[in-house]
């Protein structure tokens, strides 16, 4: 959109300022206005994770929701071809359907409202065109430009106050909390193309200036929101359906189903044939257009931060120039601090000398961390490769990842951002994929126990946690390494942020007493376990087996530091398997025993089929079975144990190469092959038979798999475990099916 065509003459009778600034319209990356999170005090732009209650979660500053330049990438560009290449990749129905939920498509149409008494149009856009004639008011999202300009003089006090409130709000706040309805009229009206009916313009907070036109009209007959907006505010409601499930008041309520009424020639019409007519309505009049809209934006591509790989751009005349590959890299330079200037600049704005040589200065933002995450998995396909980021032929070779391992927590994020990025080196001919992951597995995530601390709201005060019920207060993680049992280091707390250095807290009994919860271990939720300290006390490998241990790979897992003991008794046992009493190595070379084979091949079966379903907390679990078996037949011997160490190498690598250098290997563990299954060893030579009279087990009895029989029969008569089932009755008949089962059919 909003890339006018434009002739070689009309191009070269521009400047070159408006050249390139004609050139954003059509660039995947560009310069454009974005409504941000911005904190005035930090002088930085935030996540909507670094966002609490509308103050920064870094020092409890006030955030406001502003329009700034921002360096963003068309990702938008790539929304069709984004949804159809899930079709073609194997990832979970659950992360597929965040992610077509994230891009939205939708078809519609967008419509052009007159405002009465002013030459002004808004423009909506619409899903249901077929309900018009029963529009009885229009919102617009609080940070719309047209909201200024609609307002008149009698309720621009009114709107102003609303507008700041909205602004301090997340959108996903803002859309997440339905029960709040919340509005302002700004004494306006906008004409109904159709039915010629003045109807009020409003601004509601349910409204995002990000999707669609940041304009909605309100239908409330057929829009549960629209309804709960209509009914609070006491706003006309026409039915425009009419159907068994048309009643928006009833539980059985459904938007699209029924017929027409109330709207003149399209009455007594399905409400899809419906739609179609009026949609080639509005075009014949020139009021308005069918379209189908994408509820994904573009993606903000620049943090006003030090860290991060500089932008490749430099300025000239105000207008952004791509810097020649023959100057890069671009290497970040030295400054006084990393923090934004007095003017509110970025800290690269410190460097007096970041400029070209011809004194243009740098791009001041930094790429976002998902610039280097977007690709690393070709760079690992050609890790020295100095003259470009993967050779096309190595590529070629390797084709795409086979199986990755992300959490879904990164559906909307990562995991789209470099579905996206790949297409584009697809398109640019660098590589000869367009998605970068056949295969997706989620792992669970390890859950921790966070604790929090409460500040007083615009204070820097800290309330204990049975005392906030008396103060607005805003919950902050803290690191539950200055916590033990609840009771928060306050010195530590104060050394941790440089915010909390002059901070007050306000006490229970003399202590500081935090909140917790149970929810994901991340470094955001400072809630992580340091893994060298397990490390340091039991080991690498105890700490991989326990997290292979703890549950399946899918599932969320909490993290229980107390079950790591066991996993670390396995491996003490484990080693003292090849050691006698006095800690002499003590490996016998005899021929194992039937029983020692059985034993070692059903670990070898489990663990085979267990890898081919990422089942790995089982085969740690056959691991240890096969151990206490091998124990407990006193079992030494080189032709089972060094197997059994092939198996568990890959998950407890470095006693597992230790083993198997004391095994006399003098090469890695790592080149020997896999061993393999043999069904032959866990043949069964007997089976115990389940015994069944009429269909009712009664009992079982062990008899050779390879008894005739004749024979079977015979001892199942003479069994006195049977013979109270069977005394005086006449045997019909004995069906014996090997390996499985045996019936004794009476009269």
């Amino acid at each position: 959109e909003n890339t006018p065509l434009f002739s070689a003459m009309e191009w070269k009778k521009m400047s070159e300022a408006s050249q390139q600034s004609l050139l954003l319209k059509y660039r995947l990356v560009y310069v454009n206005e974005s409504t941000v999170n911005w904190c005035h005090v930090l002088g930085t732009v935030l996540s909507n994770d670094e966002v609490k209650d509308g103050f920064s979660e870094r020092g409890g500053h006030p955030v406001i929701k502003k329009k700034m330049p921002q360096w963003s990438m068309r990702i938008t560009a790539y929304a069709e071809r984004l949804l159809k290449g899930l079709e073609t990749i194997e990832w979970s129905d659950a992360i597929k359907e965040m992610q077509r939920n994230w891009i939205g498509k939708s078809y519609g149409a967008e419509l052009d409202f007159l405002v009465a008494e002013k030459d002004m149009k808004i423009r909506v856009f619409t899903t249901r065109l077929d309900t018009i004639y029963g529009v009885t008011f229009l919102t617009l999202a609080p940070e719309s430009d047209r909201v200024k300009h609609i307002t008149t003089k009698e309720r621009q006090v009114f709107v102003e106050e609303y507008v700041q409130k909205a602004i301090h709000k997340s959108e996903k706040d803002r859309m997440s909390d339905v029960k709040t309805i919340s509005g302002v009229f700004t004494g306006s009206y906008a004409i109904n193309p159709f039915t010629k009916a003045k109807i009020p313009i409003w601004v509601a907070d349910y409204v995002l200036s990000g999707y669609g036109t940041g304009s909605v009209m309100g239908v409330p007959s057929s829009d549960t929101r629209d309804y709960a907006f209509a009914k609070h505010f006491s706003l006309p409601i026409i039915p425009i359906l009419e159907g068994e499930t048309t009643d928006i008041t009833k539980n059985n309520f459904i938007a699209k189903s029924g017929k027409i009424i109330n709207s003149y020639d399209l009455n007594g019409m399905e409400w899809d044939k419906a739609l179609i007519k009026i949609t080639e309505q509005i075009e014949s009049m020139k009021i308005g257009q069918g379209k189908i809209n994408y509820k994904m934006r573009d993606a903000i591509f620049g943090r006003q931060r030090y860290w991060g790989e500089p932008i490749p751009i430099y300025y000239k005349e105000a207008m952004p120039y791509v810097l020649d590959d023959t100057k890069l890299p671009l290497i970040l330079p030295e400054i006084d601090a990393y923090l934004p200037t007095e003017d509110g600049e970025p800290p690269l704005a410190r460097a007096n000398n970041f400029r070209t040589l011809d004194g243009n200065p740098y791009e001041y933002t930094t790429m976002p961390g998902w610039a280097g995450s977007s690709w690393y998995f070709f760079r690992y396909m050609d890790p020295h490769n100095q003259k470009e980021f993967c050779s096309k032929d190595v590529q070629r070779y390797w084709q795409k990842v086979d199986l990755y391992l992300g959490g879904a927590e990164h559906a909307t994020g990562h995991l789209l951002y470099s579905r996206f990025w790949t297409k584009f080196l697809y398109d640019k001919g660098c590589i000869t994929v367009d998605e970068y992951a056949q295969k997706l597995v989620n792992q669970g995530m390890i859950q921790g126990r966070s604790n929090f601390v409460y500040r007083i709201v615009g204070e820097n005060t800290f309330v204990s946690f049975h005392l906030i019920q008396h103060y607005k207060t805003t919950p902050l993680h803290v690191d539950v390494n200055i916590v033990e049992n609840d009771v928060l280091d306050i010195e530590k707390f104060k050394d941790s942020r440089p915010d909390a250095k002059n901070a007050q807290f306000i006490l229970e009994d003399g202590k500081y007493i935090c909140g917790w919860e149970v929810e994901k271990m991340s470094k955001s939720k400072l809630n992580v376990v340091n893994p060298d300290d397990i490390i340091e006390k039991y080991g690498a490998d105890t700490l991989r087996l326990y997290e292979m241990f703890l549950g399946p790979l899918e599932q969320f897992k909490p993290w229980n530091t107390n079950g790591i003991e066991g996993v670390h008794k396995f491996l003490r046992k484990l080693w003292n398997l090849f050691f006698d009493a006095n800690n002499t190595i003590h490996i016998s070379l005899e021929k194992p025993h039937p029983a020692e084979l059985k034993i070692l091949h059903k670990t070898i079966k489990k663990a085979e089929e267990d890898i081919e379903r990422l089942s790995f907390n089982t085969s740690v679990s056959a691991f240890m079975i096969c151990l206490n078996e091998l124990i407990s037949l006193k079992c030494n011997k080189k032709e089972i144990l060094e197997p059994f160490i092939l198996l568990i190498a890959p998950y407890a690598p470095h006693i597992a190469e230790e083993l198997w250098s004391i095994l006399g290997n003098k090469h890695s563990i790592t080149t020997a092959p896999y061993p393999v299954y043999n069904p032959e060893y866990i043949q069964e030579d007997s089976f115990e038979y389940p015994i069944a009279i009429n269909g009712k087990t009664r009992t079982k009895i062990l008899f050779p798999l390879d008894m005739d029989p004749n024979t079977i029969e015979k001892q199942i008569l003479e069994n006195k475990a049977l013979l109270k089932w069977t005394d005086g009755k006449k045997i019909k008949k004995i069906i014996t099916i090997k390996g499985k089962i045996i019936n004794i059919v009476t009269f």
